[in-house]
């Protein structure tokens, strides 16, 4: 009883982090949204279906759980984000170690969405 009220707390947060990230380029929406899901499909049935029977996120949810692949426009936009997130962070830091430590912690996660494969169903933003 405990680890579920655990995991859709956890859920919870993800999910108003995903939120958050749908408004703000510098969050990323998609890695919180794939935590809450995942926390929903451990503590919370309806929870869980509530996300993936969503319009906007439940396609990329769905993707992702059954095939690890992403909409190829979705990917688009992700890496887009994070380079024009990138750019605009080295723009506006004047010391050379921040620069390289912000490069640093983006570089991962952006070899990580460029290797994905793209779905092959439809997607949560229309190619």
């Amino acid at each position: 009883m405990t680890s579920k009220i655990f995991f859709k707390a956890i859920g919870i947060f993800f999910l108003g982090l995903a939120l958050i990230g749908a408004a703000l380029p510098i969050l990323p929406t998609t890695p919180f949204l794939l935590i809450s899901a995942s926390c929903f499909a451990k503590s919370s049935p309806r929870l869980h279906a509530m996300l993936l029977n969503n319009k906007v996120f439940g396609a990329l949810i769905t993707d992702w759980q059954n095939h690890r692949t992403i909409a190829k426009k979705s990917k688009i936009i992700a890496l887009v984000t994070m380079l024009l997130s990138v750019f605009w962070s080295c723009y506006i830091l004047e010391d050379n170690y921040l620069k390289l430590l912000v490069i640093a912690i983006i570089l991962g996660p952006f070899i990580f969405v460029a290797c994905l494969p793209h779905s092959k169903t439809h997607s949560a933003v229309k190619d």
